[in-house]
Formats: C-alpha cells, sequence, structure tokens
C-alpha cells in the first residue's frame, strides 16, 4: 500500500478498528455492512452487525464522514484492533493524493462533543494482530468505492450525497431484516421521524411473518442455516461464534469441576394457582407471569437459607469466594446458540421487579440484542428445559458457577395428596452442582428447600 506524503490528507480520513465488544474477546466475524463506499455517515450510526464468542453486535462509527473503503467483506472473522472501515471525514476539501497507511485513531477526548460510547472497551490499544480469514471461505478483496466517489477523490466530480438512512433503533432494524422489510419504503410515526417496531408490523404483507419467536428458555442450541445440496450424504457446519465458545466453556466446565447432580420431583398444584392468582393481581399487571417466575424466587430463598452454594472455587489461589449478592443467569437458546444472560442483584428485586426483569431479559435475547456484559458475572443459573416436553435432565455448570438447576416439564400426575390418589401438577428438578465447596448436605439442603418453596408458596413470605 502507498505511504501518504501530503499532510493536508492525512487529517481528511479516519479509520474505525475493531473494538473489543465485551470481556476481552480477540476476535469478531462481520456478518452484514449496513453501510458502502460512497454513504454519508454520522457519529453514532451503526454501521456493521458482528458476531463475537458471546452475541452479536452492532457497531457505531464515532465520526462523520463518507465511507472511503471496506477493509474485510462479509463473513471475514477480523482481529480486535485490525481497521475495518476508512471514512473521508473532509469529502469536500478536494482531491486525495493516496489512501493512508495506517493512522491512528483519535484520542477518546478528541471525540465530538455528545458521542457516547456504546460498547464494552470502546477504543481499543493499536493491535499488531493481522486478520484471520474464517475457515473454508476465499478472502475477497476490500470493496472498492462506486465511480462517483472515485471521481471526486481524483478531483474529476463530484459525488452525489447519498439519501438520509431511515432513523430507528439497533431491535427495530434486526427486526425488519428478518422480515424483509426495507426501512426506507416504512412510515415513521415516532417522535422526530423515527421508525418503530410498530411501524414495521404494519409494513410487512400478511405472509410474512409478525415477529421472531421469543427464545426458548433452556440450554438448547438451534443449528445454524446451512443450504444442504440435493442427495447430499453429510453436511460439515463450521464451528466458529457463539457454538465455539459454549463447546469450549461446556468441555473447560465438565473437565474442571467434579459435578454432581441430584433430584427431586414435587406436588407444584399450590405454586400453579398461585401464578394463575398473580396473573390477575393489579400490582402484577403489565409484567410476565409465569412458573418460572416463582421458581426463580424461590431459589432466591433457598440461597438466602443456603448461602454457601453461592460461591465459587478460585483454583488459582486456591480459596473459596463466597458472594453475598446473586446475579441470577436464566440459560436461553437463540437462532444463534445458547446465551446465558443474568438478572443482576436479583436477591434484592421484589416479585413485581423480577417479573419485569425476566421479561426484558427474554425480550432482548430475542431481538439478538443481548450485551456481553448481561452475560457476565453470573452467580447461579436456572435451565427449563420443561418448555420442551422433558422432564429433567443433567446440566453441565456454567463457567464461573457452583450451581444451576434445571426444571422440567410440569405435568398432571396421579399423587398421593392427603391420604388419598389424586391428579396434581407435577415437576421434577435437577441440580448439578460443584462437589469441590457444595457437599452432598449442603446440596441436598438447598435442592430441598426450593421443592418446599413450589410445594407450599406461602414459605416465599416465611422464609423470607
Amino acid at each position: 500500500m502507498t505511504t501518504m506524503t501530503d499532510t493536508s490528507n492525512a487529517a481528511r480520513f479516519r479509520e474505525f478498528k475493531m473494538p473489543d465488544v465485551g470481556e476481552g474477546l480477540t476476535e469478531a466475524e462481520i456478518l452484514k455492512w449496513y453501510v458502502q463506499p460512497g454513504d454519508t455517515v454520522t457519529d453514532g450510526q451503526v454501521v456493521c452487525e458482528v458476531e463475537t464468542a458471546k452475541a452479536a453486535v452492532e457497531l457505531p462509527i464515532p465520526f462523520d464522514g463518507v465511507v472511503h473503503e471496506l477493509r474485510f467483506p462479509e463473513g471475514t472473522t477480523v482481529d480486535v484492533g485490525q481497521v475495518i472501515i476508512a471514512v473521508d471525514v473532509a469529502p469536500g476539501s478536494g482531491p486525495a493524493a493516496a489512501e493512508p497507511e495506517a493512522p491512528a485513531p483519535a484520542p477518546e477526548a478528541e471525540a465530538p462533543k455528545g458521542r457516547q460510547p456504546v460498547l464494552v472497551g470502546y477504543g481499543v490499544a493499536e493491535s499488531s494482530t493481522k486478520r484471520r480469514a474464517r475457515k473454508g471461505a476465499e478472502t475477497a478483496p476490500p470493496a472498492a468505492a462506486p465511480a462517483a466517489v472515485q471521481a471526486e477523490l481524483n478531483g474529476q466530480g463530484t459525488a452525489a450525497v447519498p439519501e438520509a438512512r431511515p432513523l430507528a433503533k439497533p431491535p427495530v432494524r434486526k427486526l425488519a431484516k428478518d422480515l424483509g422489510i426495507d426501512l426506507a419504503t416504512v412510515t415513521p410515526t415516532g417522535v422526530g421521524g423515527v421508525i418503530t417496531r410498530e411501524d414495521v408490523h404494519a409494513a410487512a404483507t400478511p405472509s410474512e411473518p409478525v415477529a421472531p419467536s421469543a427464545p426458548s428458555v433452556a440450554p438448547v442450541v438451534a443449528e445454524p442455516e446451512v443450504p444442504v445440496q440435493q442427495g447430499a450424504r453429510e453436511t460439515r457446519i463450521p464451528v466458529k461464534g457463539v457454538r465455539k465458545a459454549i463447546a469450549q466453556a461446556m468441555v473447560g466446565s465438565a473437565f474442571t469441576a467434579p459435578h454432581v447432580t441430584e433430584f427431586v420431583t414435587v406436588d407444584v398444584t399450590r405454586t400453579m394457582k398461585l401464578v394463575a392468582e398473580l396473573k390477575e393481581d393489579k400490582d402484577m399487571a403489565g409484567v410476565r407471569v409465569n412458573p418460572l417466575l416463582v421458581i426463580a424466587k424461590a431459589l432466591l430463598v433457598a440461597i438466602k437459607r443456603n448461602p454457601g452454594v453461592n460461591a465459587v472455587w478460585d483454583e488459582a489461589n486456591q480459596e473459596i469466594v463466597q458472594k453475598h449478592y446473586v446475579n441470577l443467569g436464566i440459560a436461553a437458546a437463540t437462532p444463534r446458540g445458547l446465551i446465558v444472560p443474568n438478572i443482576k442483584d436479583a436477591h434484592d428485586q421484589t416479585l413485581p421487579q423480577l417479573a419485569a426483569s425476566l421479561g426484558e431479559l427474554v425480550a432482548t435475547a430475542r431481538d439478538g440484542k443481548t450485551s456481553p456484559a448481561a452475560m457476565a458475572g453470573g452467580t447461579v443459573t436456572i435451565t427449563n428445559v420443561g418448555v420442551f416436553g422433558v422432564d429433567t435432565g443433567t446440566p453441565i455448570l456454567n463457567p464461573g458457577e457452583s450451581a444451576i438447576l434445571a426444571v422440567g416439564a410440569i405435568k398432571l400426575q396421579p399423587w398421593v395428596h392427603k391420604g388419598k390418589l389424586k391428579p396434581r401438577q407435577v415437576t421434577t428438578l435437577a441440580l448439578s452442582f460443584d462437589h469441590r465447596l457444595i457437599d452432598g448436605e449442603l446440596g441436598s439442603k438447598f435442592l430441598a428447600d426450593i421443592a418446599a418453596v413450589l410445594e407450599q408458596p406461602k414459605r416465599l413470605i416465611t422464609w423470607a
């Protein structure tokens, strides 16, 4: 690449590097570009969507200008610190002598006023790492600027300014993408001309789906969509992104923490009656009430009675780290794979607050916008395999945690109640725990307390 000698052009170009979008990740795959060379971009505008080992994240650009070059095509895995897009920040200042070699990104303090970073680790230090293209894919050359833009850069004319990008929040853009709706054709009704979810739904044809379905709250990973050739006897699916992280985490957890799993079958008829009553309670208006809400509250009560469960083994320091807070993880299966976002400080939340937090967690996962920060720092997890009609399972611990509760399907079964055989709502709970710090007595008491609360929900009050 030619080194630029004209210092007047050096200030003209800005380059945006792949940021560390969370928890020290080293790479991300570019899923989709939302801009092309010649497009006008503004500070804070989302320019691309990338997938890390934890989540899909949309990247906003921190300055204004006209896109000069996209350095990598869609489907390429890029190391953190690599330049992914070059922007001409002074398109009207005359021709450019040459393309900049690699001008350093402007310091954080020089960012335009009003900029609000929305990513974890925004503004990473320069890296000497090189791009690594995804396995099995040819590395396409960088996209070239259209003729009109090249003419401007060569002093031969002025490029036409593209039309303004429709205003919409990232979840709304994702919805429009899933429905195949061009936002430019949607009439906005939101404040300031912002396109809302309702606007996108209104633009969808009756034959199209109304919205992406909510993710199942369970540790099941959806297979990526891979075209199958007619008559093929096998299909190979690249292991990358979220699925790759899941595999590494599960193997690491299974072979570093000695797992023990215990089971209990419990009559939850009274819990189901409580759920029905809560749905009619005016204090719970506007939030979703389901059995998972009561189960989560029962687990929090059981942790209060058995705090030793809410801890983790520190191998490096040979210590047991006792947590005095509960970040409650909820395993969710999404189209991109398993994620385990958690509710921060769930132990301090009232039942209505916990219901609202669960609803927000599911809605965010449904839109594919769960942030890496939302999946960090969990202390204990619930996985609901019952939504698939499964009675129970032996869940593997989420890395960094020492207990995970699997909830089976709630079914009407014959049960001896008050000395008589009656049909009752019954489920099976399974608790896996790290036997290095949770012995059989502690694990059994914890699981028995959860079951006791679900059998007699009034213990939510008497034990709280």
